[in-house]
């Protein structure tokens, strides 16, 4: 009778584990200073996916079941980004200050206080320090989840990023996690990266846009050519786009773009596109990062730009929104 009932248990127990019991779930909870009401968006890096978390009198709850550790990224309106590492049946914390977003603590686990450390360890640093601390930490920890944050953010994410040292990196995460997926899919972009890069061309492509046109690299041929990577969830992503819609109408076929959207579905993104009048080819497979003009385009952020000249070499890659506008306007003249 004890052997059957111990039995019963253990179907019981097995159930609820499988039908997502709390030890699978992951819980962020937190609250702000100087925000009453408002909203962000909550980003999963691995797979290109988005929650938007509301805020009631400055307090804010998201839960969700995760069958698996995850990167989110919580992204704010005013494009500052705060990575969370989350795995099931941990709680995690948040306590900041939105007018001092750089100084907010996010603890629970072992990963986010780490991460918390370094973060206000290298809040007045320089870019190249910055890097350094970043390099040091990925030599030292090759298989902790943050190595990867570090080294898509402060690596691949540069504007002008060192492809040999960002490739040891790599290499040393992927020896290390060889299981990761997303590495995986770093390294891959990676490779595409080394190879169309600053002083490189621009590579051949041929899809489809949101209107059924055929878009190619030969629509790229004017003084100035820009290649936008955006998403609905983007605030600094459709803040460019509105930048680039102002200056097409300035220098009209001087100056010509195209624009890649990286959200689920085109529907998504449809709103910022109809309200800014925008008619440039704009593609959007639904694809997320395994799309593969993401891959031969190399892109590797939201944000993110990529600027050719009339011949095709590429200028540039992923300018600040300042940046971009003051390259363009110095091709152009």
């Amino acid at each position: 009778m004890r052997t059957r009932n111990w039995l019963l248990i253990t179907i019981i127990g097995c159930l609820l584990a499988a039908c997502g019991g709390s030890g699978n779930r992951f819980r962020l909870e937190g609250q702000f200073k100087n925000l009453n009401q408002g909203e962000f968006y909550l980003y999963n890096l691995e797979q290109g996916t988005k929650d938007t978390i509301k805020v009631n009198d400055g307090r804010f709850v998201y839960d969700v079941y995760l069958n698996d550790t995850i990167t989110y990224a919580l992204l704010f309106p005013n494009y500052s980004e705060l990575p969370i590492f989350a795995m099931p049946g941990a709680t995690v914390k948040m306590d900041g200050d939105v007018s001092h977003l750089k100084e907010t603590k996010i603890l629970g686990t072992p990963d986010n206080k780490k991460m918390t450390d370094f973060r206000l360890r290298i809040n007045n640093m320089t870019p190249p320090e910055v890097k350094k601390h970043a390099q040091q930490f990925i030599e030292e920890n090759p298989a902790s989840p943050l190595s990867i944050y570090m080294l898509r953010r402060y690596f691949i994410q540069d504007t002008d990023p060192d492809y040999a040292l960002t490739a040891r990196l790599a290499a040393a995460i992927a020896k290390a996690q060889p299981e990761n997926i997303t590495m995986q899919r770093l390294s891959h972009q990676l490779d595409a990266l080394r190879g169309i890069g600053p002083k490189a061309k621009l590579p051949q492509f041929s899809a489809i846009d949101t209107k059924g046109r055929t878009a190619t690299q030969q629509q790229l041929q004017a003084t100035a050519n820009v290649v936008i990577a955006w998403a609905a969830w983007s605030y600094e992503s459709q803040n460019i786009l509105h930048q680039m819609q102002r200056l097409q109408n300035e220098y009209g076929s001087d100056l010509a773009i195209m624009s890649v959207c990286l959200d689920a579905t085109a529907e998504e993104g449809r709103y910022a596109l109809d309200r800014d009048s925008i008619k440039w080819p704009n593609i959007c497979d639904g694809k997320l990062w395994d799309s593969p003009l993401v891959a031969t385009l190399g892109i590797t952020s939201v944000p993110g730009n990529i600027i050719a000249d009339k011949q095709g070499n590429i200028i540039a890659r992923n300018l600040s929104a300042s940046e971009l506008e003051e390259k363009i306007r110095a091709m152009i003249k």
